[in-house]
C-alpha cells in the first residue's frame, strides 16, 4: 500500500482548519501594517541558495532536494524563502517602489532533514519580508508583528529573544575570539561542529547536541565585539520595543543558521523551562541581494512554520473548530425526493447558506445521524408524503424543533432561520 513518503505528511480537514486559521490570522496582522502578498515558483535556480544562503551552510550541504531538468539546467525545490523574494525583488525592479517594500506569503518550502513533531521536509512557511531601508524602527516593526501574530492566535506565556551578531566588520574582531574558546574543545565538539570550526564559527553557539552544549558556556558574547554604530542600532532597537510594550530577553548566544543574517536576530519561543521549540524566527539580512548579484540592500523578515504553530494551538487546546460545516443536511427518502433535495440544495448554495444532502437511499434515521455527525444547523426532510403535501420538514438540530414550510418557502424559511441563529 502507497504511503506518503517519509517526512511529509497528509493535511486533513480538521488539520487544513487549524493551518489555514493560523495563516488567515498571520495574513491578517501583516496587511494591517502595509505587507502585501507574494508568491515565488517551487523551483528555482540551485546557485541561488548556494550563493544567498551560504554553501557552508546544513541547507545547501545536506537538505536541498537538486535535480538536473530536461534542459541541463540545475534547480532545488525552494528550501526557504527569503532569498526566493530577494530574487523576485531583483528581477522585477522593485527598488523602483517606495522603500521598503513590505511582502507576505504564505508558501511550501522543502528541506531533506530528520521529521520531528510539528517539523516536515515538505512544510508551509508564513513569513514576511521588508526589503530596502535600514532603520531599528523598522526591526522593531518585524518584531512586533511576530509577536501580534502570537498574540491574535491566543498563545500566551512567550518569550522573545533578542541578540545582535554585528556585520561582516563586526564579525572580523569577533569570529577569532570565538575560535580562540573552542580550539582546545575540538575533538570533543560534534562532526558538524568541528566541520563549522573555520567556516561557520558562529553555528558553533547554535549546536543542540548534547556533547556541544557544555562548551557553549563561557564563550563570548559578540556584544564586546561590536563598533559603536552597530551597538547604537541595536540599542535603538531595544528602546523601541521596550516603548511597543514588547517584551524580550537578551539572548547573547543567540544566531541564526544562514550566512546572510546581520544585526538583528530573534526567536519567539514558549516560556517554559528547557523548551526549544522556536514557534518564529528571522533577522536583518542587509548583504543578500548583494550576495545573489544586486546592489547592497538592506532587508528584515521572519518565518513562522505553520505546521509547527498549528500543533502548539492543539496541544494548548486554541485550534478553532471546522468552520465549513454545512448549514443543512437535506434528508430525503425515495428517488423523486432525491432529485427535489438537489434542487433544494442547489438553491440554497446560490443564496450563500451551506448545503448537502444525502446519498445512497438510506434509513431516515441514519441521515439525521448523518447531520448531526456533520454538525448541520438544520435539517430539510423530503420523502413521499412530503411531496404529496407539497411540503418540506425543516428541523432545527441545535433546538431539536420542527416545522412544516411549503416547498416554495424552503430557502426564504432557512436564510431567516440562519440569520435568526446568527445574531
Amino acid at each position: 500500500m502507497f504511503r506518503a513518503p517519509r517526512g511529509t505528511h497528509d493535511v486533513l480537514p480538521a488539520d487544513f482548519a487549524v493551518q489555514r486559521y493560523v495563516g488567515e490570522t498571520a495574513a491578517r496582522v501583516a496587511g494591517l501594517a502595509g505587507y502585501e502578498p507574494i508568491a515565488t515558483p517551487v523551483i528555482e535556480d540551485a546557485d541561488l541558495f548556494v550563493r544567498g544562503v551560504g554553501d557552508g551552510t546544513d541547507i545547501v550541504e545536506k537538505e536541498m532536494y537538486l535535480f538536473d531538468d530536461r534542459g541541463g539546467d540545475r534547480l532545488a525545490l525552494r528550501p526557504e524563502s527569503t532569498a526566493a523574494v530577494c530574487r523576485t525583488y531583483l528581477e522585477h525592479g522593485l527598488a523602483n517602489e517606495p522603500q521598503p517594500v513590505k511582502l507576505y506569503y504564505e508558501q511550501p518550502n522543502f528541506r531533506y532533514e530528520r521529521p520531528q513533531a510539528g517539523r516536515y521536509r515538505q512544510h508551509t512557511q508564513f513569513g514576511i519580508e521588508a526589503i530596502g531601508v535600514l532603520d531599528p524602527a523598522l526591526d522593531a516593526e518585524v518584531v512586533e508583528l511576530g509577536w501580534r501574530i502570537a498574540e491574535e492566535l491566543g498563545l500566551r506565556e512567550l518569550t522573545l529573544l533578542l541578540n545582535s551578531i554585528g556585520d561582516a566588520e563586526d564579525r572580523s574582531a569577533y569570529v577569532p575570539l570565538l575560535q580562540e574558546h573552542f580550539r582546545p574543545h575540538l575533538a570533543s565538539l560534534c562532526e558538524d561542529c568541528r566541520n563549522r570550526f573555520e567556516r561557520a564559527p558562529m553555528r558553533l553557539l547554535d549546536c543542540k547536541k548534547g556533547s556541544c552544549r557544555p562548551f557553549q558556556e563561557g564563550a563570548p558574547h559578540i556584544a564586546a565585539s561590536l563598533r559603536a554604530e552597530s551597538a547604537a542600532f541595536y540599542a535603538a532597537l531595544k528602546e523601541v520595543l521596550t516603548r511597543l510594550a514588547i517584551p524580550f530577553r537578551e539572548e547573547p548566544t543567540l544566531v541564526r543558521g544562514l550566512d546572510y543574517y546581520t544585526h538583528t536576530v530573534f526567536e519567539l519561543v514558549p516560556a517554559r523551562e528547557g523548551s526549544q521549540v522556536t514557534l518564529l524566527a528571522g533577522g536583518r539580512y542587509d548583504g543578500l541581494i548583494e550576495a545573489i548579484g544586486g546592489p547592497a540592500t538592506p532587508g528584515i523578515g521572519f518565518g513562522m512554520g505553520i505546521e509547527r504553530m498549528a500543533l502548539n494551538l492543539k496541544e494548548q487546546d486554541l485550534a478553532p473548530e471546522a468552520a465549513d460545516k454545512p448549514d443543512v443536511f437535506i434528508v430525503n427518502l425515495g428517488d423523486e425526493a432525491a432529485s427535489t433535495a438537489a434542487r433544494i440544495a442547489a438553491d440554497l448554495r446560490r443564496v450563500g447558506l451551506g448545503a448537502t444532502m444525502a446519498y445512497g437511499g438510506r434509513s431516515l434515521k441514519a441521515q439525521l445521524r448523518q447531520a448531526n455527525r456533520m454538525k448541520a444547523r438544520f435539517a430539510v426532510i423530503v420523502g413521499e408524503r412530503e411531496l404529496a403535501e407539497g411540503v418540506a420538514e425543516i428541523r432545527d438540530l441545535g433546538r431539536s424543533e420542527q416545522r412544516s414550510v411549503a416547498l416554495t418557502d424552503v430557502v426564504t424559511e432557512l436564510q431567516q432561520a440562519a440569520a435568526y441563529t446568527q445574531e
